[in-house]
């Protein structure tokens, strides 16, 4: 269970990382479209695994990997933003955030189970 703090600077951190992969996303990853969904933070504050969403390519690993590539131009970015707000900035690391895909596979089965057992067969039984 994480503690109101770690909830309050995660929240912070996923709330200030957004604007800066808009801002500076374009030139590290090109035109995939890429969205922050959970910060989880240390107990002791000191690293941040940052989960993020990739949409609109083939190749995530080639946008996750661009964007650890360029951790440290991130983390300057998110330095300026909060830097008022914490005492110490934690190490960032970026993961990959597979739940949405999931949930897309999900559905897709639901609906070839829907077509493999038409309305009419169910409301028999």
């Amino acid at each position: 269970m994480d503690s109101k703090r770690q909830l309050q600077i995660g929240e912070l951190i996923k709330r200030s990382f957004a604007p800066i992969l808009q801002e500076h996303g374009r030139y590290i990853y090109g035109d995939a479209f890429v969205s922050v969904t959970t910060v989880k933070v240390a107990p002791d504050l000191s690293q941040a695994k940052i989960y993020v969403s990739i949409f609109n390519t083939n190749d995530k690993e080639g946008v996750l990997k661009s964007i650890s590539n360029h951790t440290h131009l991130l983390k300057q970015a998110l330095v300026q933003r909060i830097k008022s707000q914490v005492r110490r900035i934690p190490v960032v690391h970026f993961y990959s955030d597979e739940t949405i895909d999931e949930m897309f596979k999900i559905d897709a089965m639901f609906e070839n189970v829907k077509k493999m057992y038409p309305p009419s067969v169910q409301e028999e039984e």
